[in-house]
């Protein structure tokens, strides 16, 4: 039955805003009360999990079934492990390794994790194929190129999220994979037939509703062979005739940060928020860069104002916000149900003989050229780390890189990380700078995306052919000796990397409790 309430509570019960600090600011707590209907955390929302479980309850507080969204992948993109990097390996390494079972672990793994802080909604899996190699926001957050092998991951991935009590999200509808646009700051075109969508992009999210997945996230995409005009998130014909009724999705539609640029720009805040919502979207996302009270109050009055005007249905809105409310009675029951959210220490987020640490020694994949020189070093390197600029869906805040778990395990190890810009005019010169006769790690992300990293890499590996090279991104292009691709540049893929080339494995330490 359409949920029942006054226009402006439905209205605030559609929205899932941002907001600043690690504690519930007083205007959420009071829009809470109102009617909303969710919220999104980032990583300024978290320092550990004992806080962010204190800050759910705050929130629940207000509204037992409450909506506790978080952007966390367990990969690259990651808000819950923000400060010191994922201790997964993400979803390209899951696929590199192919096991469904391991994917779904993790998953659950990780669901428990964030169901025992409070969340209830988790904007993962990345169900897009990644087709084009040269996609700047998607790459390693995908499970791979294949659509059958993105299919069977996204499936496991949902299954095992979701068994703990979290719903899952697949994004980014109708598929994000083959462009070279990033839609935080335009439009991605996707110029596939229908057919072409049918046999690549489709396929994992038919995939993702079969195993159950509570939620699908549009992406802000124009997609001629459906709709010409509109970008995916605001066309009826994507969301309400592909998904809903070619596709059969009967859950919670949310849009992508309704921010981006991709339809910020054209249509604005406000108007793109109602166009979405017209279109068939359930919930709107907002708050990574507008995460204040007032954006929500211009998006709740906009479609208030849309209603009343015509705009938008009534019966619209209310079966929008019924969605909301059924999904959080969905994750209320489910968490009572299997126990999370009990009040216990809370523990560090994961030590080094986890699940996700030992998905990522796994997924290393290791090319040697016959006159290789042999692993493990014996002799503590110099490590260069090149990091090109990195998309705005991973953060800077993230820590990432070789130098640092490689210090660790080999006393002595030195680290520097150059961009483009530290380079000069003997980009060579400076890479070599200091190294002398010691062994040499190259470390990268994505050489095939950035031709700088390429030219520079074949000239210093002209001069040191015994470099080791660490790929932590796409491993599309293949340089060196001896090259390490690790599908991944998060904490848990770092360590695999550098205990291979150490030749030995950090001890498991005994969790210990963090302060709230």
């Amino acid at each position: 039955m359409p949920t029942q309430g006054a226009l402006p509570e439905l209205a605030a019960t559609v929205l899932q805003p941002g907001f600043a600090g690690t504690t519930a600011p007083d205007w959420v707590r009071r829009w809470l009360g109102d009617g909303l209907g969710g919220v999104a955390l980032f990583a300024r929302n978290v320092e550990s999990p004992a806080q962010v479980a204190a800050l759910t309850a705050q929130l629940r507080a207000e509204r037992p079934d409450v909506l506790v969204a978080i952007d966390e992948e367990a990969g690259d993109v990651t808000r819950f492990e923000s400060r010191l990097g994922s201790s997964r390996p993400g979803n390209l390494a899951l696929g590199a390794i192919d096991d469904v079972l391991l994917t779904e672990e993790v998953a659950r793994d990780l669901g428990r994790e964030l169901a025992d802080a409070g969340i209830t909604l988790d904007y993962a899996p990345d169900a897009d194929v990644n087709s084009n190699a040269a996609n700047p926001v998607i790459g390693v957050r995908a499970f791979g190129a294949e659509p059958q092998l993105v299919a069977r991951h996204s499936a496991a991935f949902v299954r095992g999220l979701q068994e703990a009590g979290v719903a899952a999200c697949a994004k980014h509808f109708p598929g994000h994979g083959d462009t070279s646009v990033d839609s935080h700051h335009d439009v991605p075109l996707i110029g596939r037939d229908r057919r072409q969508l049918e046999e690549c992009e489709l396929v994992p999210f038919r995939a993702a509703i079969a195993a159950g997945a509570r939620v699908v996230m549009t992406g802000h995409l124009l997609v001629p062979a459906y709709d010409p005009d509109l970008p995916a998130t605001l066309s009826p014909r994507i969301i309400t005739g592909l998904l809903r009724e070619e596709l059969g999705f009967d859950g919670l539609i949310v849009t992508d940060g309704i921010e981006m640029q991709a339809v910020r720009r054209r249509y604005g805040l406000a108007g793109a928020t109602v166009r979405a919502l017209a279109a068939g979207v359930d919930a709107i996302c907002v708050g990574g860069d507008h995460a204040d009270e007032q954006t929500a109050t211009l998006l709740r009055d906009a479609i208030v104002e849309a209603v009343r005007s015509g705009d938008l249905p009534e019966e619209r809105l209310r079966a929008a916000a019924a969605r909301v409310r059924d999904l959080g009675a969905w994750t209320t029951a489910t968490q009572t149900a299997s126990g999370a959210r009990a009040v216990r220490d809370v523990t560090v987020l994961a030590h080094t003989d986890s699940v996700g640490f030992d998905a990522a020694r796994r997924a290393v994949r290791v090319t040697a050229a016959g006159n290789a020189p042999a692993l493990p070093l014996t002799e503590a390197p110099h490590v260069v780390e090149f990091a090109p600029p990195r998309n705005i869906a991973i953060g800077e805040e993230t820590p990432w890189g070789l130098g640092a778990p490689l210090a660790d395990l080999l006393p002595g190890t030195t680290a520097v990380r150059l961009t483009e810009d530290d380079l000069g005019p003997d980009p060579t010169a400076t890479v070599l700078s200091g190294v002398g006769g010691r062994p040499l790690v190259l470390v990268v992300r994505d050489v095939h995306r950035h031709a700088w990293l390429s030219t520079v890499l074949n000239a210093v590996l002209a001069e040191r052919p015994d470099a080791v090279v660490v790929e932590m991104g796409v491993p599309e292009t293949v340089l060196g000796a001896v090259h390490l691709a690790t599908f991944g540049a998060t904490r848990a893929c770092g360590l695999a990397a550098a205990e291979l080339i150490a030749g030995t494995r950090v001890p498991a330490p005994a969790p210990q409790p963090l302060a709230a």
